[in-house]
């Protein structure tokens, strides 16, 4: 039995409610509320639609959180929630509710960053991260290349996205195909019966260039709009669209430069263990592809399994759990919310 600190953990940087209980690295209880189904008519996610739906599920999502685990509130030893980055409103809700538990309990209370806990939450089913580990981080709203020395204080970016990021490429072109949101798993799954050399797509920031500048850094924009192009071309033209090529096209150049450009860090940092975290992550290509390539170079591939990549409170109360276990201080209680919480403060 893992006699680790009890935690729970709060997690609202976007549309889903998570509340993840952990006890070490021992997972208890992971509730999830999403709101996703409220965004699909729009395309996307509203903030203000978000922040409502975390109001309306989070009581109902800790209690449900708590049964699961087995637990009542007052056994848990702190509470941990993302401070940020995210939706500023989403974030909020979150926050209150964090501080209001840990006054109402007496105790401690602990703001991470949202990027530090999808590394962490690896914790949960492989294991104490290596240290140092590299940390390809791909969601909606982020791409990033991060060395980890320990998770609770050293992350240090290597790279970032230039404006798409690849979760968010993956919803526009799943939008021009036609096919619902979020776009990941639909693309994912259109891609199975497509060809991945079908279409000649562009790799963003891979020219000698632009390697100089953005040696470890991402592009997506000119690859969405190239496949719009594309696309636009054939309708037309009155030709059909093939959707299966198309996203199988799209697909291998976003998982190409992703996995290109992570390995090439891992070599250039010495190290040998990848992390791929984020919902991007839950992607069977990027997996596949990530595992084979780095097999070759002698990487090591760690990825969470799919629920666990992506945005849920398991994350958030694993680093929870590590920071106490650390002995980092907690935060103060007039913690604040942060929609553009650097990635390199991981305890606010």
């Amino acid at each position: 039995m893992d006699d680790g600190p009890l935690v729970l953990g709060i997690e609202t940087s976007c549309d889903e409610t998570g509340v993840g209980i952990v006890r070490g690295t021992t997972l208890l209880a992971d509730a999830v509320a999403s709101s996703v189904d409220e965004h699909a008519r729009f395309g996307g996610v509203v903030p203000e639609v978000a922040s409502r739906a975390h109001l309306e599920a989070m009581v109902p999502t800790i209690e449900r959180a708590c049964g699961t685990a087995g637990i009542a509130p007052y056994d848990v030893d702190a509470v941990a929630v993302t401070s940020g980055p995210g939706l500023a409103g989403a974030l909020l809700v979150g926050v209150a509710a964090a501080k209001a538990l840990a006054i109402g309990l007496g105790k401690p209370l602990y703001g991470v960053n949202h990027l530090a806990a999808h590394v962490a939450v690896d914790q949960l089913e492989h294991g104490p991260l290596p240290e140092p580990v590299l940390a390809l981080l791909v969601s909606g709203g982020h791409s990033s290349l991060l060395r980890v020395e320990d998770v609770t204080t050293g992350v240090d970016p290597l790279g970032a996205t230039i404006d798409d990021a690849a979760g968010e490429a993956f919803d526009k072109v799943a939008r021009l195909l036609g096919l619902p949101f979020p776009g990941g798993p639909h693309i994912d799954r259109a891609a199975r019966e497509g060809d991945r050399v079908a279409i000649d797509l562009p790799r963003g920031l891979t020219s000698r260039r632009d390697l100089e500048r953005h040696r470890f850094d991402f592009s997506f924009s000119g690859l969405k709009t190239a496949v719009a192009r594309w696309v636009e071309a054939r309708e037309r033209s009155g030709e059909p669209v093939p959707v299966g090529d198309v996203a199988a096209s799209f697909q291998e150049a976003v998982c190409d430069v992703l996995v290109r450009k992570a390995l090439d860090a891992a070599a250039d940092q010495g190290i040998e263990d990848l992390l791929i975290g984020g919902g991007v992550a839950a992607n069977s290509r990027l997996r596949a592809m990530a595992e084979e390539r780095g097999s070759k170079v002698g990487v090591r591939v760690r990825v969470p399994r799919p629920g666990l990549c992506t945005d849920n409170g398991a994350m958030v109360a694993a680093l929870g759990a590590e920071m106490v276990a650390r002995g980092r201080t907690p935060s103060a209680l007039d913690l604040p919310a942060d929609s553009s919480l650097p990635v390199t403060s991981v305890l606010v």
